[in-house]
């Protein structure tokens, strides 16, 4: 069993691969697996959590206010100035503007410090991040919603916020209270089982988030071209905005920048405003899942994990 692992956290990121090409032929799988998404999310996160530990995760006092600063210049400044952007263009009541503002505005994904790990950076900020930046969203997402006030209500998207912030404080809390129980974790050959089995995670989870894409593709292949489109543009693009900054941070910032949990917001909108996003959400996953792949290249020369 460990040997298995092992291989597949080798070959994580093809691993990953399988997942998006069984999330497009089997969407029978892809929509049972669906209803099972937020337990699949907890443990990855608690995989993630008892992977890296307690004390790599949350860092030092200053570690923490440059996730915090992060977390509000992401989820805050920049959906702030895309609405500006697409109000003056007259664009702002677009699905595709209600899209990219909703996605800026979320928090970082799950699978963050996973990428990141898989492209062999430190992925402890990553979760810091993604703590900080769940922690703040009902901050954030205020202002956010008052420029919008056509998304729906802002007490569903604080509801769901607050679901998913019990969440990932249970998972991450039970993964490092599982690795402080248990010493042996953090050797070489666990740490190297618990890669694969998050991989495996990984990869099961994107077939439930992809179940939109298939009937869509049946139906309407050049829209789901465009959304896939727009979809690749923001999420390459902002990691690679985040890259190329002067003073750019770490590998997991600039992963988290352009990968964010926009589903989340879905409990908010409108029926009218759920089929557009949930075909984006699906096209989303890959170049998300593809992460691995398409920027392990770009990211090489930043300082990698030890």
């Amino acid at each position: 069993m460990f040997a298995a692992l092992r291989w597949l956290a080798r070959h994580g990121r093809l691993v990953l691969v399988a997942g998006l090409v069984a999330g497009l032929v089997l969407p029978g799988l892809a929509a049972v697996l669906r209803d099972w998404l937020a337990p699949m999310v907890a443990g990855l996160l608690f995989l993630t959590a008892m992977r890296i530990g307690a004390r790599a995760a949350l860092g030092s006092l200053a570690q923490a206010r440059g996730a915090l600063g992060a977390a509000l210049v992401l989820q805050m400044a920049l959906p702030l100035v895309a609405v500006s952007a697409f109000a003056v263009l007259g664009v702002l009541q677009t699905p595709l503007a209600l899209a990219l503002v909703l996605m800026l505005a979320a928090p970082p994904v799950a699978g963050v410090p996973s990428f990141t790990l898989m492209m062999g950076h430190d992925p402890a900020p990553g979760l810091r991040l993604l703590i900080v930046g769940t922690a703040l969203l009902p901050l954030t997402v205020l202002p956010v919603f008052w420029a919008l006030p056509t998304l729906g209500s802002a007490a569903g998207v604080l509801a769901a916020a607050g679901r998913l912030l019990v969440v990932i404080a249970a998972a991450t809390a039970a993964g490092f209270a599982l690795r402080a129980a248990m010493p042996r974790t953090a050797d070489r050959r666990a740490t190297e089982a618990l890669d694969g089995l998050t991989a495996v995670a990984l990869a099961v989870i994107v077939i439930g988030l992809m179940s939109a894409v298939a009937p869509a593709l049946a139906s309407d292949p050049m829209l789901v071209l465009w959304w896939l489109g727009v979809a690749v543009a923001a999420n390459l693009g902002l990691q690679l905005l985040a890259h190329m900054l002067p003073g750019a941070g770490d590998v997991a910032t600039s992963v988290a920048a352009g990968n964010r949990s926009i589903a989340l917001f879905l409990v908010a909108l409108p029926p009218e405003m759920m089929a557009p996003l949930l075909l984006f959400i699906g096209c989303y996953q890959l170049p998300m899942f593809l992460t691995p792949i398409i920027m392990k290249r770009i990211y090489r020369g930043s300082h990698v994990a030890a």
